[in-house]
């Protein structure tokens, strides 16, 4: 199955950070990184005093089930010491999943789409990068770019 995944992080050397966030994807067995958007500088969504963010979306292919590549996602954050003090807060990583090919998921540990992905420019940007015809997965993002207001993006 397919997915993507969004990855920011304004702690530390950000564009390290998600290098090694991808290159520590790839290690995951029965997983491929197939591509990966451009990186961007982000302004902060919600919690505004905090540095600028990075941000990138990757296309994985994996035989794993949504759940597991969550906890795959969480194992990443957790290697990297990341933790989770404030909402929308600081943060050394984040891997959220935003797609799963084919798949609508609503249950008390992971939503897909991402329920929020909607309403951020610095996932559609990235998006629309690897999904030029601004849909992905049978879900149609392109036009939401137009009710978002705000939120900065530059690309590295």
């Amino acid at each position: 199955m397919k997915y993507i995944l969004g990855i920011g992080t304004n702690i530390g050397d950000r564009k390290e950070n998600i290098e090694n966030a991808v290159k520590a994807l790839s290690l995951v067995p029965k997983t491929e990184v197939l591509r990966q958007s451009a990186i961007y500088e982000t302004e902060p969504v919600g919690y505004a005093e905090q540095e600028s963010f990075y941000n990138s979306c990757v296309e994985i292919e994996s035989a794993l089930e949504p759940n597991e590549v969550l906890g795959v996602c969480l194992g990443i954050e957790a290697g990297f010491g990341r933790i989770r003090e404030l909402k929308d807060g600081p943060r050394i990583i984040d891997l959220d999943i935003i797609l799963a090919e084919n798949e609508k998921i609503d249950s008390e540990n992971l939503t897909v789409p991402h329920p929020r992905f909607k309403e951020r420019r610095f996932v559609l940007i990235p998006l629309l990068e690897l999904f030029p015809d601004g849909s992905a997965y049978g879900v149609e993002f392109k036009s939401s770019l137009l009710g978002i207001k705000g939120q900065s993006i530059k690309e590295q």
